[in-house]
């Protein structure tokens, strides 16, 4: 089977309908902070489509494609810092979105940088990072409310 090059516009506007951008928070008492922040991007889509993910796939050059049994789907998912910073983010400034998704990129986008520049590592600067994500995707369900994680942080003496 010959591969097809997918149009950049293309890739834009199926993130635009199935893509997530998306930072999850995870309670790791080993970590200074005890907060885990962790940045990921995906793209859901039928059984059927997967022939097309391994496209987008191929299209980033990086990411991994894994099954969700959740939801009975395939799933590319990119989520090193590296390569959301030079892979996946500025293929969004050379062919932006378009819809809501619009304005999630650009939280995730910042988030990424400062994440990729050690931020969330600091005291100073997570309460500000938790605060951002969670206005990213208001309707999603998340592991940890934001005002536990905000509580954690002032329960932590560093």
């Amino acid at each position: 089977m010959e591969k097809r090059r997918l149009s950049p516009w293309f890739v834009t506007g199926l993130v635009e309908g199935e893509g997530c951008f998306s930072i999850s928070f995870s309670l790791r008492r080993k970590l200074k902070l005890g907060i885990e922040v962790r940045p990921s991007f995906s793209l859901s889509l039928n059984e059927r489509d997967l022939e097309l993910l391994k496209e987008v796939h191929a299209f980033f050059g990086c990411g991994a494609i894994r099954y969700s049994k959740n939801d009975r789907t395939y799933k590319y998912e990119a989520r090193s810092v590296e390569d959301l910073v030079k892979e996946i983010n500025p293929h969004f400034h050379g062919h932006p979105l378009q819809g809501a998704k619009a304005k999630d990129w650009k939280i995730f986008e910042k988030l990424c940088q400062e994440i990729h520049a050690n931020l969330h590592l600091s005291r100073k600067h997570l309460p500000r990072i938790i605060e951002d994500a969670y206005r990213m995707n208001p309707s999603g369900t998340r592991r940890h409310d934001k005002q536990t994680l905000l509580r954690m942080l002032d329960e932590i003496k560093v």
